[in-house]
């Protein structure tokens, strides 16, 4: 799919939450998803995540494309970019290849910014293989491990996509 057809689909799909709302929400197809109100819990989204300027989100955030010009708190990975306009609060850690903070925004936290190239180490994090039961790992003195049997297992039960 072409990137323009991509960001015409995506802008096809605004949804606008203006109250206040709690809980997770996870969208698999590609959304523009507007808050203006209040969130708080588990937020999700393919395609391009917008915080109002009057908004209040207290959540874990993953996306493609994230903008915030209200207030968040709470860890954020962005597989595109975050944009933090000139009245945005920002407390948490995030993860992003790409940053944009305008003059006259806050972001108090941590900054990693993701790479087109991993290790097995920055893989296994972006990917959250072991949390997500998407392949079998387990973590021993910080450094991911691989049983080869269970591999093959998972391999030969077709979860490979």
């Amino acid at each position: 799919m072409a990137m323009r057809d991509r960001k015409r689909e995506i802008d096809d799909r605004v949804i606008t939450v203006d109250s206040a709302m709690q809980g997770s929400l996870t969208f698999k197809d590609p959304v523009h998803l507007r808050i203006n109100g209040k969130f708080e819990g588990t937020l999700e989204a393919q395609g391009i995540l917008e915080v109002g300027e009057g908004a209040s989100v207290e959540a874990t955030v993953t996306a493609e494309d994230i903008l915030i010009l209200g207030k968040v708190r709470g860890d954020i990975v962005a597989t595109k970019r975050i944009t933090l306009r000139s009245h945005a609060i920002l407390e948490g850690n995030i993860k992003t290849p790409a940053l944009t903070i305008e003059e006259g925004a806050v972001f108090q936290g941590r900054c990693a910014m993701l790479s087109d190239v991993f290790d097995t180490e920055g893989l296994a994090g972006y990917l959250d293989w072991a949390n997500n039961g998407k392949i079998p790992a387990f973590k021993e003195s910080n450094h991911w491990r691989f049983e080869r049997k269970k591999i093959d297992e998972w391999v030969s039960s077709n979860k490979v996509a």
